[in-house]
């Protein structure tokens, strides 16, 4: 992982989309700061599309894409992906999976939320699970007292058993059943909302995040940005970031920005 300030800024002035995390990317210590949300209006005002790609729920992103200044955004780590089209009023909300097979794999994956209670003390269920369609997310730290490493690989486990895919998040591990999966769902997004495909222009694209789950898109994009707190998560990475901000969180996110806008002559933040 390189300082962001050694991004060349032909490479910078280059990105015309932004992929970004939410949990700990653009948030800190749970909460979006007003400068991560100023952050993405300036990239907005610039040109340049924020598209957040999150494990959070349906819920949450049908307010992100409706509310949030940014060109959609790809929830439960790649199920599916909104996009709030302001002339015609209207939500696009594409899935990867149809109804019919995703209430299938939520019946499944109530065994493996009965299994996780039963055989993992402390974990809980997260509580923006009402708000989901196709993943279940385990708790380990965000509502819950922080598991120990031991208890939240043993709930990796539990998923893999069942034959869920699991990944494991800074606040949660989501399962779900499927072959999809953050990086598929960008895919899908670049080549039906822009008409490209992301093989042949990924270096017009970047990626912004902070922990395990986001491993795919790290060793996808040549100009993936870890914010500082990916450190935490040193040895436990598949693919590390090519670029990493000096702060951690939202400031790392804002970092980013400003060295963003600033390649293109667009100002600080």
């Amino acid at each position: 992982m390189q300082p962001l300030e050694q991004m060349p800024d032909t490479v910078a002035a280059g990105i015309r989309c932004v992929f970004t995390d939410i949990d700990d990317t653009l948030t800190t210590e749970g909460r979006l700061p007003a400068a991560a949300y100023q952050a993405l209006e300036q990239l907005q005002a610039a040109g340049i599309d924020a598209v957040p790609v999150t494990g959070r729920p349906a819920g949450w992103c049908d307010m992100i894409a409706r509310f949030w200044p940014v060109a959609g955004v790809i929830g439960e780590n790649g199920g599916f992906y909104f996009r709030y089209q302001t002339r015609q009023k209207t939500m696009l909300r594409i899935y990867e999976q149809p109804e019919p097979e995703r209430r299938i794999n939520r019946q499944r994956l109530e065994h493996i939320r009965t299994r996780v209670l039963n055989e993992v003390d402390g974990a809980g269920i997260s509580a923006d699970q009402a708000y989901r369609e196709l993943d279940l997310a385990v708790d380990f730290c965000e509502d819950v007292p922080p598991l120990s490493a031991p208890a939240i690989a043993q709930i990796r486990t539990i998923f893999e058993q069942e034959g869920a895919v699991a990944k494991v998040s800074s606040i949660h591990v989501n399962g779900w059943y499927g072959s999809y999966d953050k990086l598929s769902m960008a895919k899908r997004f670049v080549h039906e909302v822009y008409g490209q495909t992301l093989d042949a222009c990924e270096a017009q694209y970047l990626f912004c995040g902070d922990s395990p789950n986001d491993a795919p898109m790290f060793g996808y994009f040549s100009n993936a940005c870890g914010v500082a707190n990916v450190r935490d998560f040193e040895g436990e990475i598949e693919h590390l970031p090519a670029w990493i901000t000096p702060g951690r969180g939202a400031q790392g996110f804002v970092e980013l920005t400003r060295k963003l806008l600033a390649a293109r002559g667009d100002g600080p933040v």
